[in-house]
């Protein structure tokens, strides 16, 4: 989250609300907060099951706190158990 609009958000009130609506909203299975690179950061593992909902999971945070957004797919053992057998090895 840039710093400058975090700091704002802060002094507004708004930063935990839009932190804790989408939290309510993903479920997430979990969820860290650190600084990365001078910034404030949130990590958030989730099931993004539809890749649609990515405008509205990230938008509030760019929209209110110029945030930069990754999102890095992942598997569990199950996921990579299938794929190494859809090798067919």
């Amino acid at each position: 989250m840039e710093t400058a609009a975090s700091n704002e958000a802060i002094e507004q009130g708004t930063l935990q609300k839009t932190i804790q609506s989408t939290l309510d909203e993903l479920n997430p299975e979990a969820a860290y907060f650190t600084v990365s690179d001078g910034c404030r950061t949130a990590y958030v593992f989730f099931d993004l099951d539809d890749v649609s909902r990515m405008p509205k999971i990230s938008e509030p945070f760019f929209m209110q706190l110029h945030a930069k957004i990754d999102y890095t797919p992942v598997m569990d053992r199950e996921d990579l158990r299938q794929g190494l057998a859809a090798l067919g090895r």
